[in-house]
């Protein structure tokens, strides 16, 4: 299986598909690259090289004691791009996957970037502060790990029956074989690394990483987001970056990579041809 090797030894892997001009897909918490297989399907079918890979920690990537914050995956994105010499990249992050390229911007540039998507992400801020006050509570942070060291197996299967496929809503009906990847693949995820990852996506503050992005980005949410409020995310990430476009889909929840992945293949299509 294809690996890069980070800084301090950490093997990451990734998948490639396709050939043309490259696109690289960045996950959600607590999944893998294999939450991108529609859309890198998709895009590999219509004449793009289209990349994702496992974050550390998570899917087939080694489980490093250390290193579960977002520069550390920034940095290991870095080496994947410098490993592949990906130019006029499309990075397109999905919820902490997000986080992930926009701190890669912040860190890195956008030598080898041309074009940025942020679908359902985290940033700007997810946590409520005192120059953050829309932000969310920390207690509901708080919960989420405490619930991730009690049961780690069953909160995953909460998330994927509850507010991540937006189950809990009259008339969304997410198919049990969605869910069960959602938990299939958070279990692939190291505990360690799962529980980290939860301080990475909703404390790291993404404001002066979005100052950078000068590429063309789009932004895209569902308004009934229950994990990512659209206030909280896509607006306000829109409302930050000048050549941003916003594209918000009415009633859809976190996870519209699977539940509306027709419509958000298409909107990442037309994108990356425009």
């Amino acid at each position: 299986m294809p690996y890069v090797t980070s800084g301090d030894g950490a093997q990451i892997f990734y998948k490639d598909w396709g050939s043309g001009r490259p696109v690289v897909l960045a996950h959600g918490w607590p999944l893998n690259a294999d939450s991108w297989e529609a859309q890198q399907l998709f895009l590999a079918e219509h004449g793009f090289r289209a990349i994702a890979h496992d974050r550390r920690g998570h899917g087939r990537s080694t489980q490093t004691w250390h290193g579960n914050d977002m520069d550390t995956y920034a940095d290991d994105l870095a080496v994947l791009m410098k490993a592949l010499d990906l130019q006029a990249v499309t990075l397109v992050g999905f919820s902490t996957g997000g986080g992930e390229v926009t701190r890669y911007i912040g860190r890195h540039g956008t030598s080898r970037v041309a074009q940025l998507v942020l679908v359902s992400a985290v940033p700007p801020f997810m946590l409520k502060t005192d120059d953050n006050p829309d932000g969310v509570p920390i207690e509901v942070f708080d919960g989420i790990r405490a619930a991730s060291l009690g049961d780690r197996s069953q909160t995953y299967r909460d998330l994927a029956d509850g507010p991540f496929f937006g189950n809990n809503r009259e008339g969304q009906h997410p198919s049990q074989g969605m869910r069960d990847a959602f938990w299939l693949q958070g279990l692939q995820a190291g505990a360690r690394n799962a529980y980290e990852c939860i301080a990475a996506f909703s404390a790291t503050d993404f404001r002066d990483d979005l100052d950078k992005v000068d590429v063309p980005t789009l932004v895209i949410h569902g308004d009934d987001d229950q994990v990512v409020p659209f206030e909280v995310g896509g607006r306000k990430t829109a409302e930050r970056v000048p050549l941003a476009t916003l594209k918000v889909y009415p009633g859809a929840p976190h996870g519209i990579t699977d539940t509306h992945k027709d419509q958000l293949n298409n909107d990442l299509l037309e994108f990356l041809l425009s």
